[in-house]
């Protein structure tokens, strides 16, 4: 009988539960959507416990369908939005809505840890160095990393803080209400900002680093690699899965990692780009570097002595979907919205018109960290139809991704090709070959890209069961279609970039005399 693992991807805006074969194969899987929470002075936060709900829905739904019987489900693996915080009091249960990566409220109180007399970059040359040195990365100044939110708590919320047993990440939170045991793994851990990085195997907390950051190492989880067993998973969660008790939990990756082994990208320098909510384009390395002036570096990887290049694009399919339901539509939009911006984008003209969109709409993280910056639509004239403007946003994404790239490839030192596209993003033929004409390189779209997160959680977790090898990722991963870039379009997009990249430039200035008043 074939074995299965119930592999949970808790997403920014939708959650999935899927069964996934120890041999890499999703036979089934559920959805389920959730909102975020905006709040004043960039906020953002969503409630741990309805993330919970939905999970157990998802999952009694999909072994009540009789995918897969339900003995043959043999260990569960999470996986989910990074850089999120869920403070737990002792019970394990929040003591308030989780803080999720998209929050910025704690720039303030990381520049107060990570400042000095002598600065490059906005940061202390002491502290700079030392925590380059142990980490390979510094908090960022936006203020979007977890030691940011823990410290907004600390001074904004003291009563929450001091209830606060256990500051978790949203991948290991799901785990301790799995098992009763609350770790992280050496790569969840990493945005704290607070561990030695500097031998991937064996990641410790930094007591020097900890005192710098003001944060008790009592009110950190232990930490343990993402292929280890957490434990067995408890009779009541078990029950309400709709699983087997008993079966290990493993301890699992955040997203960005479980995407690269699900897109089949776990070899060095093997690219993928995501696209959902936000989108990042990534790759394994061998070395430990920092690129300061691009906000990425090589943090520690869910496979054995590899280190991951961390980036990520806050806006990239919220842009769609801030179009549909800001823009586009009055009321509730069809639900064939996102099919007809396929269409629409198909049929515009590349170059759409000469409308640039610039996909800022919450800030940027990479390849620059500025948390004030905004998008919006260039170039528009009285020419300018519906699908010019979709056809913008999907090529406004693109430009950002190729900007990515070039960050990405000098840090490597490697050009990055082909690249494995997974997402919801990747389910467009049009997207695909968007990206493959403005990158300029060939584009991989991978079957069933929705499920890629799920299916690299299931596959770590055979890993971890001694039934899959890393190296044997790649070659477990389909391919649906291969897009080379045209070249034909080639000059288009040289120019188009050339005005993209400039317009941050020119608008830059702009943007810093319109929030310097801001109280933050």
């Amino acid at each position: 009988m074939a074995r299965h693992v119930l592999a949970i991807d808790l997403g920014t805006s939708a959650l999935k539960v899927a069964l996934v074969s120890t041999a890499g194969e999703v036979v089934a899987a559920e959805q389920e959507t959730h909102e975020v929470t905006l709040l004043p002075g960039g906020g953002a936060e969503q409630d741990p416990r309805h993330w919970w709900d939905l999970i157990t829905q998802a999952s009694s739904r999909l072994m009540a369908s009789g995918a897969v019987p339900a003995d043959s489900v043999v260990a569960v693996a999470c996986t989910a939005q990074w850089s999120g915080t869920v403070p737990v009091g002792a019970d394990g249960q929040p003591v308030r809505d989780a803080i999720i990566w998209m929050d910025s409220r704690g720039a303030p109180y990381v520049r107060r840890i990570t400042g000095g007399p002598v600065q490059v970059q906005g940061y202390g040359v002491d502290k700079l160095a030392r925590w380059l040195r142990a980490t390979a990365g510094i908090p960022a100044q936006s203020g979007k990393d977890s030691i940011a939110h823990i410290l907004w708590l600390k001074h904004e919320e003291p009563d929450a803080y001091a209830r606060a047993h256990l500051f978790l990440e949203p991948k290991d939170w799901l785990n301790a209400q799995l098992t009763g045991r609350a770790a992280a793994s050496f790569d969840s851990i990493a945005l704290h900002w607070v561990t030695d990085n500097r031998r991937p195997d064996r990641i410790r907390y930094d007591p020097a680093l900890l005192r710098l950051a003001g944060i008790e190492r009592s009110r950190l989880p232990e930490l343990l690699p993402a292929t280890g067993i957490l434990g067995p998973l408890l009779p009541d969660p078990a029950q309400a899965l709709g699983v087997p008790a008993g079966i290990p939990v493993v301890v699992g990756t955040p997203d960005l990692q479980s995407a690269a082994i699900g897109s089949g990208a776990t070899r060095d320098f093997q690219a993928h780009l995501y696209v959902g909510t936000s989108s990042w384009l990534t790759c394994h390395v061998p070395f430990k570097k920092t690129d300061l002036m691009h906000n990425m570096a090589s943090l520690p990887s869910p496979v054995p002595q590899r280190y991951f290049v961390a980036n990520e694009q806050e806006t990239a399919g919220a842009a769609l979907t801030f179009l549909r339901d800001r823009m586009l539509y009055d009321g509730d939009p069809p639900a064939s919205a996102y099919a007809e911006f396929d269409r629409m984008a198909g049929q515009a003209e590349p170059g759409s018109g000469g409308v640039i969109f610039t996909p800022w709409l919450y800030g940027e993280r990479t390849p620059v960290e500025d948390r004030f910056v905004r998008g919006g639509f260039h170039n528009l004239s009285l020419a300018s139809c519906r699908a010019d403007l979709v056809r913008a946003v999907f090529e406004g994404v693109a430009l950002n991704s190729r900007w990515l790239l070039g960050a990405v490839e000098r840090f490597t030192r490697h050009r990055l090709e082909p690249i494995r596209f997974i997402g919801g993003g990747a389910r467009s033929a049009v997207w695909c070959q968007i990206f493959a004409d403005v990158l300029g390189r060939t584009i991989e779209q991978v079957a069933d890209p929705v499920n890629a997160n799920a299916r690299g959680a299931g596959m770590l977790a055979a890993v971890a069961l001694g039934e899959l090898t890393f190296d044997q990722v790649p070659e477990r991963v389909q391919v649906a279609r291969a897009y080379p870039p045209d070249p034909a379009r080639t000059g288009l997009y040289d120019g188009l970039f050339r005005e993209f990249t400039g317009l941050y430039r020119r608008n830059r200035k702009a943007h810093a005399r319109l929030n310097s008043g801001r109280t933050e």
